[in-house]
């Protein structure tokens, strides 16, 4: 899956499964711009896969979001792929969570994917074609307690991942989402009251996963490289679980 002389903009993109899905591209021939409100983390991962190139700022804001894709455009003339990867999560129930907690799980998991997405498709259309890959998440589709607005958002990025894979068909533009499950990443430890040990993790995943151990971000990025690559052609409006049977019970 080569992806040389592609452009890829990846949100999220300086830790987790983002940052390793910017690894991926990259060896895979990619100039990957990777946009995270993190920049010193932004920066680390730009410098570390030599291709990269950091882009600081909020996805929630949809200004932000339009020049982010205006940065892609001016630096490189084209943009190929974009990774919706830019995510948080707030552990709560109903009652537990805020107006400020669910607007803010709303404005970065929802809004950021809609307006980075929005801002995308105008370039692609123009060029003839391009692939949008979202995050969903197996908590888009089966819930689970205690992340209510996480869980909600997630449902809100399945169903438009399936709506502008509609839209923009014809356009040659590829909308599809990767749903992962439990992985190895900074979100699964963070929000918890006390935070989780090396082996904390390890028991969980033994514990929860079918297979028994927590994925490797690498092993989601292998996915989302797929979907966004000509193998995927006949691919548009798909969720794709990665989560090691979690989702099939």
């Amino acid at each position: 899956m080569s992806f040389e002389g592609k452009v890829v903009l990846i949100t999220g993109g300086a830790s987790g499964m983002g940052a390793a899905s910017a690894r991926k591209f990259a060896g895979s021939g990619a100039k990957v711009l990777i946009v995270d409100l993190n920049g010193a983390l932004a920066r680390s991962v730009a410098a570390g896969i030599g291709a990269g190139e950091p882009i600081v700022g909020d996805v929630s804001d949809s200004r932000f979001c339009e020049e982010a894709v205006a940065t892609a455009l001016a630096r490189h003339g084209r943009l190929d792929v974009l990774v919706n990867c830019a995510g948080i999560i707030f552990r709560a129930a109903a009652e537990g969570t805020s107006d400020e907690h669910w607007r803010r799980v709303m404005a970065v998991n929802v809004d950021g994917v809609f307006f980075m997405s929005r801002a995308a498709v105008p370039p692609m259309k123009k060029q003839g074609g391009g692939a949008i890959v979202n995050f969903g998440s197996i908590w888009g589709g089966i819930g689970a307690a205690g992340v209510v607005a996480y869980c909600a958002s997630k449902g809100a990025v399945h169903n438009l991942t399936r709506a502008m894979a509609l839209d923009y068909a014809r356009d040659g533009i590829r909308v599809n989402a990767v749903c992962p499950g439990e992985v190895n990443t900074p979100m699964l430890a963070s929000g918890r009251a006390v935070p989780p040990t090396a082996e904390d993790l390890r028991k969980l995943g033994e514990a929860v996963v079918p297979t028994g151990r927590l994925a490797d971000p690498a092993e989601i990025a292998n996915v989302v490289v797929f979907l966004a690559s000509d193998e995927a052609s006949y691919m548009t409006g798909s969720l794709v679980h990665v989560d090691a049977g979690y989702s099939a019970r």
